[in-house]
């Protein structure tokens, strides 16, 4: 499993394009914020302190939930491409076992969704820096890179189960180019879901990788919203939070980050486990 892991890594990295287009939403999003809405923001809460650091880390922690999605289901094309071009039945007729071709992508695709998510993690830290915002201490890293292992678990899970539906790459790109646009709705970075209609907000709510964005915006933020918010009334963090997707709330229960992990982590098993049944299915 680990060596037909390590297949994938060296085929996806060979291919500059799966590397180019995985990281592409990342691009784009850092790019709007760039242009355009970094400056909304901003000015929406200009009076604030420090404000630019403050919305700079909250755009890249949602970024590092959208990176996991994304590069993760740029990996999991290999395993498209081998289904299309029949490359399955060769290891199939291999001593390897199918258990192990599964573990092998499954493995594959995680780190490579890790890798990448760190590489954004620096990007984002060289954006916030030069933009006049500070790095992040030790503690503050250590926890956005448990973060970063556990969405990733979260978000490989999710694409698995649905790229187990796909045999050709036109299907597979169409589905990515949904997903891509997609995430950063369901993640609050081109909407704070605080300005969503209320059944849309349910429906961010729900999405595990929603939680992720929490996750990572409660652990980023925390020393922004504490400098930009120093002598502010609790009430105001609070409204300031829900709006823009830092906490969650259904009706008056806040969402604890404990219970965002349990979900994350609730969410990987089930689909992990879904994903092996739907693949297992069609191979017998």
């Amino acid at each position: 499993m680990i060596s037909f892991g390590i297949r994938n890594l060296k085929v996806f990295f060979k291919d500059k394009s799966s590397v180019f287009f995985s990281l592409l939403a990342v691009f784009i999003i850092i790019g709007l914020y760039a242009l355009f809405l970094g400056d909304v923001w901003v000015g929406n809460f200009s009076g604030v302190p420090d404000v630019r650091f403050l919305m700079d880390s909250w755009i890249m922690a949602g970024l590092l939930a959208v990176t996991t999605v994304t590069t993760t289901m740029g990996a999991f094309g290999i395993m498209v491409q081998d289904k299309e071009r029949k490359i399955v039945k060769d290891f199939a007729a291999s001593p390897i076992s199918k258990n192990s071709i599964v573990g092998g992508y499954i493995l594959g695709s995680l780190v490579i969704g890790i890798i990448m998510s760190i590489v954004t993690l620096v990007l984002a830290e060289i954006y916030i820096v030069a933009s006049g915002g500070e790095y992040m201490d030790l503690i503050t890293l250590l926890k956005v890179l448990g973060l970063i292992i556990l969405s990733t678990l979260c978000s490989t899970s999710l694409v698995l189960f649905i790229v187990s539906f796909f045999k050709s790459s036109n299907a597979f790109a169409t589905a990515s180019t949904i997903l891509g646009t997609l995430i950063g709705f369901l993640t609050g970075i081109y909407l704070p879901i605080g300005v969503l209609p209320e059944g849309v907000q349910l429906i961010v709510k729900c999405f595990p990788v929603s939680h992720a964005a929490a996750l990572f915006r409660q652990v980023m933020m925390d020393y922004p919203i504490s400098k930009s918010f120093a002598g502010a009334p609790e009430q105001i963090i609070n409204e300031f939070n829900e709006s823009m997707g830092v906490t969650f709330k259904f009706n008056d229960t806040a969402v604890t980050p404990l219970t965002s992990i349990i979900i994350l982590l609730a969410t990987a098993a089930v689909f992990y486990t879904l994903s092996l049944i739907n693949i297992s299915r069609k191979q017998k």
